[in-house]
């Protein structure tokens, strides 16, 4: 469960995995939230690593523990027993490569068989700032966000540090009125209120969040 801190340090604790194919770049993704920086140079990672962020939402000090699981084969029996106790997933794919968005059922199904209970997952599609090497659709991974019960679906990219903060934010605060939690919300919706660029897509929720132009 999420740990609701006595300790002044920080109000929630969430445990938060990202995971799809090799090479889509999670490790990026985890490197821009966490430090804001990129490197076209990042290694496979070997089994799993995480690293932590702490944020503000509304106030209150959400602390996140982020992991980041290889997408080989071999290490797959390793890295689903890190899946357990997760709170949310952020499945990954390159839309630059249309095999690793084909492969995304296999991983939101690990993910609900071996993460906690009613896990939260969003879909992200990486390196949207190569467009003209495009292979997904937006709209693809929109459907498949709707069809497998999905937070959202979102497009990033890691080099520009494009949606990466947002995506944090709408999972951490999903997360946080999950767990009992408060947080501001739209005046005419009972949903928090993240702003999101226009290549994200939250489900059931989308009509009353702002959106803006992206700018990849």
């Amino acid at each position: 469960a999420a740990l609701l801190l006595i300790c002044n340090r920080c109000d929630f604790l969430f445990k938060i995995i990202l995971t799809g194919d090799s090479n889509v770049g999670k490790t990026c993704v985890i490197h821009s939230f966490t430090s804001g920086l990129f490197s076209d140079s990042q290694h496979n990672t070997i089994g799993v690593d995480f690293t932590v962020r702490t944020i503000d939402i509304d106030g209150m000090r959400v602390k996140m523990q982020v992991w980041d699981t290889a997408g080989q084969e071999r290490f797959r029996t390793i890295t689903q027993s890190y899946y357990r106790s997760a709170h949310g997933a952020m499945i990954t794919y390159d839309l630059t490569r249309r095999p690793s968005f084909e492969s995304l059922p296999h991983w939101i199904q690990g993910v609900e068989q071996y993460g906690a209970a009613n896990v939260v997952f969003v879909l992200i599609g990486n390196k949207c700032d190569l467009e003209a090497q495009r292979q997904v659709l937006f709209e693809d991974a929109c459907t498949l966000a709707e069809r497998t019960g999905a937070l959202a679906a979102l497009e990033t990219s890691a080099k520009q540090h494009h949606n990466i903060e947002e995506a944090f934010e709408l999972m951490a605060r999903e997360l946080i009125v999950r767990y009992g939690g408060a947080v501001h919300q739209d005046s005419q919706s009972d949903s928090p209120t993240v702003f999101l660029h226009s290549d994200s897509h939250p489900i059931d929720e989308g009509e009353h969040l702002e959106k803006r132009p992206c700018d990849c």
